[in-house]
């Protein structure tokens, strides 16, 4: 059971993060609770991850995950093998695959919707979802979910310099690297999977 207050924090995460793409702050979370005090509002976060209802990283901003329960029914039959090449035999041999387990090795990954062409030339295209496992590190040449100023968030391939320089990388090339000072960036993610719909 959860207190109204509780209630109104974990709507709030949720509604915040299907419309900006990442976690609110705690200030954001006070300003919705019309509260200016931050030790109330940890309290509640708290208190939901206590309830399995919240993931967080301890130290990290704008790392609260809402955990999504999982549907009853979450596997689908996979009855054979299809060419993309050569056509082959087709063989029925029904068995079934996990889609959790399939899609993601990390209880605490998520899903993010594209927005925008900068990721096609790699085939991460507007509408597509991509698979995310939280993250605060990343090696060169990963895609991930980074905050640009602690407001920004964005899907690109990572590259440190190493010299307090990091490249946020679009797979476009109508588009340029966007450079910033190391300490502008906080990795949110790692892109781990990706999921495309097709309507026909």
């Amino acid at each position: 059971m959860l207190t109204p207050k509780q209630q109104k924090v974990l709507s709030f995460i949720e509604h915040y993060q299907a419309n900006q793409h990442y976690a609110p702050s705690l200030e954001e979370i006070a300003h919705a609770l019309g509260t200016t005090s931050r030790g109330s509002v940890l309290k509640h976060v708290r208190a939901l991850e206590d309830k399995g209802l919240l993931t967080r990283e301890s130290g990290k901003s704008r790392s609260c995950q809402v955990v999504q329960p999982l549907p009853e029914q979450a596997s689908l039959p996979l009855v054979g093998k299809i060419a993309a090449g050569q056509p082959i035999a087709a063989i029925e041999n029904i068995e079934y695959i996990d889609l959790y387990s399939f899609l993601s090795p990390s209880p605490k990954a998520y899903l993010l919707e594209v927005k925008g062409d900068s990721m096609m030339g790699i085939g991460i295209l507007e509408g597509d979802f991509v698979l995310v496992e939280p993250a605060q590190t990343a090696r060169n040449g990963q895609v991930v979910v980074a905050i640009v100023d602690g407001c920004e968030a964005t899907l690109k391939r990572f590259r440190n310099h190493g010299n307090g320089t990091i490249s946020l990388i679009p797979e476009n090339h109508t588009m340029s690297p966007m450079v910033y000072e190391a300490d502008r960036v906080a990795i949110q993610g790692i892109m781990i999977g990706q999921i495309r719909k097709y309507d026909g």
